[in-house]
């Protein structure tokens, strides 16, 4: 049996009647995957200029299940500077909330803040709101703001960025990044997002579109993770001029948004020095366990001597090292003092240079002494007495 609307339509029936307006009425060949619609009677209420995307108000006659039968509270505590403030704007916040139906108590005692249902409450959402109202006052959100999250079109988050970097001195750096200078980065986000962004402690609270919750918490996990948000509002800017487009509502968009994650590769630490492991023999086992200092020691002995007994032979192994220490430095001492060894080819061939230069360095001597006549007179003396020594060889 189909179900009627109020108006004694048939919901089946009207929402074959939409799938073929929409999607049958504009093809040029029939639609063969969805039924033909049986009912084709004119709908009047349908107009274009209804929004059919419009959230309605929840207004007290459209709770027809009447009065709830338990009542829910919630309650937070807020920090003790804010108990001042909280105390002023109090009655403000009493009188929106009743509006709503929801009872609120402010305990200064105690330091917290409830909020409950009554009998008067008809939006069964209302106390979830309320709810999502004293998380933001406690975070100090201004109470004129905060107020704002009972509309049906307005959601908070809140986005613990503390948790997200260890340093706390990188934090408070990255944290600005989010402010920028004089606040002109937050008031950017707010712009593009439509949502109130407020950066306080190690939270950032937001309030606004589900949309713009969604980018706003991108922004800050990206900026704990060390990207600016310069690039996030760069994209968001672009986005912004593509949606005015409509020739391009079912294109991709990447070729317009920039890139700016990290391409650079892993900077996994390399070795020093690297086995090759080709040369050795695949076993299946695993290599032998290593001993243990207590193994080394029961082996060797040592863990069965007494207190005494081993201080003697840890003396007597240093004694062993410092002895063997001192051998070594005199070793190393004398050994500048021991002269290198030659080769007896080479020692010869030096040798016999030195004559000769020895040799020639005389006749120069004796050359520069003797004068020019003489000098002939003794040059043909020697070359009769090579002649003649010569001849008598023969």
């Amino acid at each position: 049996m189909a179900h009627r609307s109020p108006l004694g339509t048939n919901f089946l029936g009207d929402g074959f009647d939409l799938m073929n307006k929409f999607s049958i009425g504009n093809c040029k060949r029939p639609h063969t995957n969805n039924m033909p619609s049986t009912y084709k009677k004119e709908k009047p209420w349908d107009t274009d200029d209804i929004d059919k995307w419009k959230i309605e108000d929840f207004k007290p006659e459209d709770n027809v299940g009447g009065t709830f039968s338990e009542e829910s509270s919630f309650a937070t505590l807020f920090p003790k500077y804010r108990e001042l403030y909280l105390k002023e704007a109090w009655p403000m916040i009493t009188r929106t909330l009743d509006k709503h139906g929801i009872a609120c108590v402010l305990d200064l005692v105690e330091g917290s803040m409830t909020v409950k249902t009554t009998r008067k409450t008809f939006d069964p959402a209302a106390i979830l709101k309320a709810r999502d109202l004293i998380k933001l006052l406690s975070r100090s959100v201004p109470a004129q703001q905060a107020v704002k999250i009972l509309d049906d079109d307005v959601a908070c988050d809140i986005v613990k960025s503390r948790n997200l970097v260890r340093n706390k001195e990188r934090f408070v750096k990255r944290r600005q990044r989010i402010l920028g200078p004089s606040g002109s980065t937050l008031k950017a986000l707010e712009l593009l997002t439509n949502t109130y962004i407020l950066v306080q402690g190690n939270t950032v609270s937001v309030m606004g579109p589900y949309k713009g919750l969604k980018d706003v918490r991108r922004v800050v996990e990206d900026c704990m993770a060390n990207i600016h948000p310069i690039y996030h509002i760069k994209e968001l800017m672009i986005k912004r001029e593509l949606a005015k487009d409509p020739t391009l509502a079912h294109e991709s968009w990447d070729r317009f948004l920039p890139h700016f994650k990290k391409r650079n590769l892993s900077k996994r630490r390399k070795p020093f020095r690297v086995v090759d492991k080709s040369k050795k023999v695949y076993t299946p086992f695993p290599p032998p366990q290593e001993k243990s200092k207590i193994d080394l020691q029961i082996e060797s002995g040592e863990y069965f001597l007494s207190k005494k007994a081993k201080e003697a032979s840890r003396k007597e192994e240093i004694v062993k090292n410092h002895s063997r220490e001192a051998e070594e430095r005199v070793r190393r001492r004398a050994k500048e003092f021991v002269p290198p060894k030659e080769d007896n080819h080479h020692s010869a061939v030096r040798k016999k240079i030195g004559i000769e230069e020895n040799h020639k360095r005389k006749r120069e001597e004796t050359a520069a002494e003797v004068d020019p006549g003489e000098r002939k007179h003794l040059t043909k003396k020697k070359s009769k007495v090579r002649e003649k020594h010569t001849n008598g060889h023969n």
